[in-house]
C-alpha cells in the first residue's frame, strides 16, 4: 500500500532505541507503552515516516510493516520460520512465479505468506498441517498481512502423505516437519524428476536422518547449510559488528528428485 495510513491498517512504530511495536489503527483509540500513549488519530491520514510523540516526550516513527517485521510480531501457534531463513529457502529451493508448491506443516504461516508472494497468481501453494488450530492461526496471519487469503493458496488439514493419492503434481516441496524423512517416499508420487525438496530442521540428528533417507527414496544432489545473521553498528566514529546476533535457528537441506539409478550405478 501507498498513501496515508488508513483505519484498520497495521503500522510499525519504531522508538528511539529501535524497539518495534505493531499497532492496528482504530479511530479514537490510544496505544499505550512504557513511554506513554499515542493517539491513533495522530497517525490516521498521516504519511509513512511520520514521527509522533507521547506526552512524556518519547517519539516513535511510523511505517507500514515489512513481512520480516510482521513475522516477528504476529500471533503464533507454532514456532515460525525466521526471516533470515525465509529468504534462503525461497532462493535455494528456487521458488518462482508460477511454481506449484507443496508445504508441510503450515505452522503459524510465516513461510506460507512468503511462498504465496513468490509464486504469484499464476502459481499454487498447497499447505498441509495435522493441527487444525495451527491452520486457523496461520490463515488469520496470512489474511492479516496480505489483506485476504490468496486464491492460489489452499490450506489442508491432515497428513501430507495423503497427497500421494490426489493425482496432483508439484515442482517444489518445503517441509517444516519433525520427521521429514518419513514422507519422502509418498511425495515421490507427486514429484517429477528434477523437482526440489527443501527440509527445514533444528537439529543435526534430524538433518542426518533426512540425508540418509534421501538416496533410498530417490533423491540426490543434497546440500545442507545454515544462515547466520549479524547486524552492524555504524556511526560517524565507528563501524563495528553488534554484540548480539541471530545465530542458529534451523538447518536448510535441499534435495532433488531423480529417476531410479541404473543397475550398478
Amino acid at each position: 500500500m501507498t498513501g496515508p495510513f488508513e483505519p484498520g491498517e497495521r503500522v510499525l512504530l519504531v522508538d528511539q532505541r529501535d524497539r518495534r511495536y505493531l499497532v492496528r489503527l482504530a479511530p479514537g483509540e490510544t496505544w499505550h507503552s512504557h513511554g506513554g500513549g499515542v493517539a491513533h488519530d495522530e497517525l490516521i491520514g498521516a504519511p509513512e515516516g511520520t514521527v509522533v510523540r507521547s506526552p512524556s516526550g518519547m517519539w516513535f516513527r511510523a511505517f507500514r510493516p515489512r513481512m520480516a517485521d510482521f513475522v516477528l510480531k504476529m500471533p503464533r501457534g507454532a514456532q515460525v520460520v525466521y526471516p533470515k531463513d525465509v529468504g534462503p529457502i525461497l532462493v535455494e529451493a528456487d521458488i518462482h512465479p508460477g511454481a506449484r508448491v507443496l508445504e508441510a506443516g503450515t505452522g503459524s504461516g510465516a513461510l506460507t505468506m512468503a511462498l504465496c508472494r513468490a509464486v504469484g497468481r499464476d502459481g499454487r501453494v498447497v499447505s498441509y498441517d495435522v493441527r487444525p488450530e495451527f491452520q486457523e492461526k496461520a490463515a488469520h496471519n496470512v489474511e492479516t498481512f496480505l489483506g485476504k487469503l490468496p486464491e492460489w493458496l489452499e490450506l489442508r488439514e491432515g497428513d501430507v502423505r495423503d497427497v500421494a493419492t490426489t493425482g496432483e503434481t508439484y515442482d517444489r516441496v518445503v517441509l517444516d516437519l519433525p520427521e521429514p524423512w518419513a514422507v519422502l517416499e509418498a511425495l515421490s508420487a507427486v514429484l517429477p524428476s528434477g523437482a526440489i525438496v527443501c527440509g527445514y530442521l533444528p537439529t543435526t540428528i534430524q538433518v542426518q536422518q533426512l540425508v540418509l533417507a534421501a538416496d533410498p527414496a530417490g533423491y540426490a544432489h543434497l546440500e545442507t547449510f545454515e544462515t547466520l545473521h549479524r547486524t552492524w553498528h555504524v556511526t560517524d566514529r565507528s563501524v563495528r559488528p553488534d554484540h548480539r546476533m541471530v545465530a542458529h535457528t534451523g538447518f536448510i537441506t535441499i534435495l532433488r528428485r531423480v529417476p531410479s539409478a541404473p543397475q550398478g550405478w
